[in-house]
């Protein structure tokens, strides 16, 4: 079985994504602690030809608190934020198929930082078409005090993975030779080059997902979904 293990992240780029449709199940970490400069709450699309933050507001709390500990702000106003995405991309080719999906996403109910993370990812799975099993890690019968690669490790015994897939950031971080002592084939997952057209600026790679449905057809998504090298 192949397994892939992340974070979760605020509609992150279609990495993330090809990572998830690659492997047999994917697990998301909810009991870790949650970092204010990551991409946990945030992320970047495109507006009047160059890159733009949106972000998450997050309710004020203690700053050891886990990413399923904390709560998004009662200021934090999914209108405004859908609003900005309107008028970025109003005139996008498949703008009138992906604003109900956004419409859903941000307009959840739920205002725990990792539901809401959560179903996001869902959501955008089940438009894309990606059936991988969604895991949460906190479920999981292990250790949970255990870190980084002990923590993987864990995991991928628990499951009874024979092979991990990782996001090629974490080559410095694992060992090919650790996984396979214990019969598990490590690989690292690279997004191959992807551009398409954005209206008629110069490209900016690794934008949300958001950009890539935004101008891409569906069967073209499932295309780029499979545009990634292993290592």
């Amino acid at each position: 079985m192949k397994l892939g293990i992340m974070q979760p992240y605020f509609l992150p780029y279609i990495g993330y994504f090809q990572l998830i449709n690659a492997v047999d199940k994917f697990i998301i970490y909810d009991n870790i602690e949650y970092t204010k400069k990551g991409w946990i709450n945030r992320n970047r699309i495109l507006m009047n030809g160059h890159d733009f933050l949106i972000s998450l507001p997050i309710k004020k709390d203690s700053d050891y608190k886990m990413v399923c500990e904390r709560e998004l702000s009662p200021d934090y106003k999914p209108r405004k934020m859908l609003e900005q995405i309107k008028s970025s991309y109003l005139k996008a080719p498949y703008y009138k198929d992906v604003i109900p999906l956004l419409e859903s996403i941000l307009h959840a109910s739920d205002m725990n930082l990792f539901n809401y993370v959560l179903g996001s990812v869902k959501a955008i799975n089940n438009y894309a078409g990606i059936s991988t099993e969604i895991v949460i890690s906190s479920t999981l019968n292990i250790d949970h005090q255990l870190k980084s690669e002990e923590k993987v490790l864990a995991i991928c015994k628990a499951l009874t993975a024979d092979t991990y897939y990782n996001a090629i950031g974490g080559t410095g971080l694992y060992s090919k030779e650790r996984f396979c002592s214990l019969g598990i084939d490590l690989k690292f997952l690279s997004c191959d080059p992807i551009q398409y057209k954005q209206f008629d600026n110069d490209f900016i790679p690794s934008l949300s997902i958001i950009d890539v449905l935004m101008f891409n057809s569906k069967e073209e998504v499932n295309i780029m979904l499979e545009k990634y090298t292993l290592q």
